[in-house]
Order: C-alpha cells, then structure tokens, then sequence
C-alpha cells in the first residue's frame, strides 16, 4: 500500500512510502485488540478505592437501647450497616487491577489496529518537521491545511519533538505520541493517524 507524503502546507511533497504489508497489511484479529484494550484500560485503574466497613468505623461501642421493652427492633451498635454512618457491607477495598499482555499479543493486537486503519483510509503521512518554538497556532494551521481539522487525529513522531508536543497538546482532539509508545488503544481512539515520514521506519524497526 502506498501513501503521498504531504508538506505541512497541504501540498503534497512529491514521494511517497511503501507501508509494510506486514504491519499494515495483515488480517485483523479482532480478539487481540479487545484483549490490549481491556488490558490497557485497567492498567490505567488507580485502584486505590476504599470504604470502612463494620470493625473501622469509629463509635458504636455501646449499646443503644436495652435489648427488650422498647417496641423497637434489637439494635447492638448504630454503626451497624443498616444504620445511616455505618461500616459498608463488602465495600471496596485498594486492589491492583494491572493485567499482563504477553508480547507477541500485544503486537498482533497493535498490527491488527494498524491494519484497521489503512483499509478505512484512515492513515496520512506528512513530512518531517519541527517548530523552533511551541507554536499552536501553526499547528492548527498544518491541521487545516491537512484538512483535518476537527477529526480526532493522532500524530506519530519518531522521537519526542518537545515543541511540537507542546503546541499540540492544548488543542482539543489532537495526541502527539512517538510511534514506539502508540499502543493499540492509542490507535483505535482516532479517526486520523497522521505519521511523520520518519516515524514509519521508526516504527517498522520497533516491530522488527
């Protein structure tokens, strides 16, 4: 599959790349890719949860009434769960929520991503640049020129690019990521995946 690489003005540079039909190409396996994204977002879980339960909420050391001649039910503390400021019954408790990904899943589901998103069109790639300055205004102005402006794009770098990381990162639906840390649910979560011409072989080394 080959894509035109484009200048950051709109115009199309005059090459164009070869993607991978190993990396872009394949059969996706769909049950890869739910078992990176389950993973990926449990691992995002802090898991750090927590309400008292019976035996850790303070009070409740006395009895509150005389057990008979009242007319009311028994009652042996009023931090019993039934009671308004109670202990919890089975309440959360801080737990680890990390899944392990064997490898070879993690690429097959990253592959599969890839793979979704070159038959939907949905991959663009543009030259290799960088700003002296972080500089949002030309970024939106690559983005309208690119006339993607508004869709939910992703841009793939080789290496981290501190000024372009910064102008991207306050306009609203825009990521930049270098193409080693995309994970799959990076992938999927844009309508856009706009690759700098570096990052492809950056990528395909990572696979490789």
């Amino acid at each position: 599959m080959k894509l035109d690489v484009y200048k950051i003005d709109g115009t199309q540079e005059g090459s164009s790349i070869e993607l991978s039909e190993d990396i872009f190409g394949i059969e996706p396996n769909d049950h890869v890719i739910y078992l990176a994204v389950k993973a990926h977002l449990a691992n995002k879980r802090q898991g750090t949860h927590k309400t008292k339960e019976r035996n850790e909420v303070r009070g409740g050391g006395r009895k509150p009434w005389k057990q008979k001649g009242r007319g009311a039910a028994r009652a042996g503390t009023i931090r019993s769960p039934i009671w308004i400021g109670g202990g919890t019954i089975f309440g959360p408790k801080p737990r680890n929520y990390r899944q392990k990904l064997n490898k070879k899943v993690n690429r097959l589901a990253r592959k599969s991503a890839l793979s979704h998103k070159a038959n939907a069109n949905q991959i663009m790639i543009v030259e290799d640049f960088n700003f002296e300055n972080p500089t949002t205004k030309d970024f939106i102005k690559m983005l309208s020129a690119l006339k993607i402006t508004g869709k939910k794009t992703l841009l793939i770098t080789a290496e981290h690019q501190e000024s372009v990381y910064k102008s991207g990162r306050n306009i609203s639906k825009v990521d930049v990521i270098e193409a080693q840390n995309a994970s799959t649910y990076d992938l999927l979560n844009h309508q856009v995946l706009l690759f700098q011409k570096s990052a492809v072989d950056k990528l395909v080394s990572v696979f490789n």
